[in-house]
């Protein structure tokens, strides 16, 4: 019995020095970093977002950064981007709700926009991470409140936008003239760039809620934020006499010729080109373009010095503030409910947001949902000047096609379309609008 145990121990030793032999010639380093592996599976974390490199190069570069530093700091998880601009992000993203097959982590918006993802159970709760030591009273007031739902956030902001008017301070110039502050200068500079073949508006309304800016600016002005609040909650109508009053001035400027020839088949992009191909003076948009007219390398320093801005002129016998502004909370980050590494994905979430803050504004020009000290960083005047806006902002009434139900976005958007179309009268505008916000959905 002896001589088998010797026997076996033998063959056994045999075996071990083969193993261990084979192990050298492949190298003792790779033996180690196998062991590791082993130790720390590779985890892949799906991210989809709306900042492709040609449109919006700012926020892509700093999205890949952070991405590339979070993946050094944790050298088992692989971030995977998909980049889609804006609509396609967002048929994609219905078309991917409706099999429960979300990214782990995407881009959304607020309020109404948000709610049937929520309802759905697509979206994971995130108030343990806004909690956590990282992101703990780090964003600027009110900005979360829009992507709460029943008591929980379901989404944590990375900007905070406003719209101004910008325009191409070389154009102005050149036919003398100045920055409108009431609606009747506004018309006349209109009036003075169409007669000289100057387009004075650039607009892409294919994709609607760009041309739903100029409305509720409008209605804004002539009825009041808080009318135009109550009509797109639903606690007030759209055929109030000022809203309807609004509608009737988007036909007053298409029929001045304010807009460039086709808005209304172009896109949001193409829209912009002709701004930012001096193709057109102005151009209504919100505060997240401002990396283009302030610190893309991309663009000229020459047209960047072009740029100025004002605020939407002040109509008489109106209603409106002049430090009232359409705008509010940006996108946000949402974790996927079913992600198989929710867990994981938060915590990028987490570290993203925190990341993104400080970097947004030095890097990319983008003003951010979380508080940054700006005191000591040498920024372009027009990101100063805005920001100082946002801070003095009367008041900021968010998007209607964000802030209203799904259902009636989505006919506030075809209205839009159509009134710019004068396909409806500014009475049809107002009877359609308040039939689908009458309908709660």
């Amino acid at each position: 019995m002896r001589r088998n145990h010797i026997t076996k121990g033998l063959l056994l030793a045999c075996v071990w020095l083969l193993v261990l032999s084979g192990c050298g010639s492949a190298g003792d380093n790779n033996s180690v970093q196998a062991a590791t592996d082993a130790s720390a599976p590779t985890i892949t974390i799906q991210m989809m977002h709306l900042w492709p490199a040609g449109l919006s190069a700012q926020q892509y570069k700093l999205v890949s950064q952070i991405i590339g530093e979070y993946e050094k700091e944790h050298p088992n998880i692989i971030i995977k981007q998909e980049v889609l601009e804006n609509e396609q992000y967002k048929n994609k993203l219905k078309v991917l709700s409706a099999s429960n097959d979300l990214p782990d982590v995407g881009i959304t918006w607020a309020a109404g926009f948000i709610e049937p993802y929520v309802r759905g159970g697509l979206f994971a709760p995130l108030d343990d991470i806004l909690q956590g030591a990282q992101l703990k009273d780090k964003f600027v007031k009110s900005t979360t409140e829009a992507y709460v739902v029943d008591n929980k956030t379901y989404a944590l902001p990375l900007e905070m936008n406003i719209s101004p008017i910008f325009y191409n301070k070389e154009i102005f110039a050149q036919y003398n003239l100045h920055v409108p502050s009431t609606y009747e200068e506004f018309k006349s500079v209109v009036r003075a760039l169409s007669s000289h073949g100057v387009a004075p508006v650039a607009l892409g309304n294919k994709d609607r809620w760009t041309g739903s800016i100029w409305y509720m600016y409008l209605a804004d002005r002539i009825a009041g934020s808080e009318t135009l609040k109550r009509a797109t909650k639903g606690t007030g109508y759209f055929d109030d006499p000022g809203l309807v009053r609004a509608a009737a001035e988007v036909q007053t400027l298409v029929d001045m010729n304010a807009f460039n020839s086709g808005f209304n088949g172009l896109s949001y992009d193409e829209g912009k080109s002709e701004f930012m191909d001096e193709k057109a003076a102005m151009y209504l948009t919100g505060t997240w373009e401002l990396p283009n007219f302030t610190t893309n390398p991309e663009i000229s320093q020459t047209f960047k010095d072009k740029v100025g801005f004002f605020k939407f002129p002040m109509v008489e016998g109106g209603k409106g503030s002049f430090n009232s502004w359409v705008g509010g909370p940006g996108v946000g980050l949402f974790v996927a409910e079913s992600s198989k590494v929710k867990e994981e994905a938060k915590a990028f979430v987490e570290y993203f947001v925190f990341k993104w803050g400080q970097a947004s504004v030095t890097s990319a020009g983008v003003i951010p949902a979380t508080k940054v000290d700006t005191t000591n960083e040498a920024l372009p005047q027009l990101y100063v000047e805005l920001l100082n806006e946002l801070n003095n902002a009367s008041s900021i009434t968010l998007f209607a096609d964000v802030q209203m139900k799904p259902n009636a976005a989505q006919v506030h958007l075809d209205m839009i379309q159509a009134l710019f179309g004068k396909a409806v009268t500014p009475g049809q505008f107002a009877a359609r609008h308040k039939e689908a916000v009458a309908k709660g959905n």
